[in-house]
């Protein structure tokens, strides 16, 4: 997906790996990956069905389950188990954007790293390091560094 389209289908990764990532001028900004049995799409836009700020990249050969937000959405008002389990993964992943947010807020690189390899350890391992750098807002030198 490119930044500027509107996002009309949410995915389960059955296997691979994805970023989500915030191009400008000077840089793609990594914000978020998916990777395997978790869902991806660009949110804002799925949710507002206006143009994404974010595109989407796979970056290892992936296999993805997508279904249309016209039938997501009938499927979770006629389901209620389903209901509970999305409004759970939605907690989930707020949970997991306010840690974000405070990953965002220090200044050190050596805090950021550190709340990384404690929060999510397995995104070290299977994640090239350029978009972890990316994600941890320095440069791959300082992520070299500091590992």
């Amino acid at each position: 997906m490119q930044a500027g389209q509107v996002e009309y289908t949410l995915y389960f990764v059955h296997k691979g790996l994805l970023r989500v990532y915030y191009p400008t001028e000077s840089e793609e900004i990594c914000v978020g990956f998916a990777y395997d049995q978790t869902l991806i799409c660009s949110f804002p836009s799925f949710i507002n069905q206006q143009p994404s700020a974010y595109a989407i990249q796979a970056l290892r050969r992936t296999e993805l389950l997508g279904i249309h937000r016209t039938d997501f959405m009938r499927f979770v008002d006629e389901n209620a188990a389903f209901t509970r389990f999305w409004r759970t993964e939605l907690e989930r992943n707020l949970l997991g954007r306010i840690e974000r947010e405070i990953d965002l807020l220090l200044p050190d690189p050596a805090q950021r790293y550190q709340r990384l390899r404690t929060r999510s350890p397995h995104i070290l391992q299977y994640v090239p390091r350029k978009y972890i750098a990316s994600y941890l807002r320095m440069t791959p030198e300082t992520l070299s560094r500091l590992r």
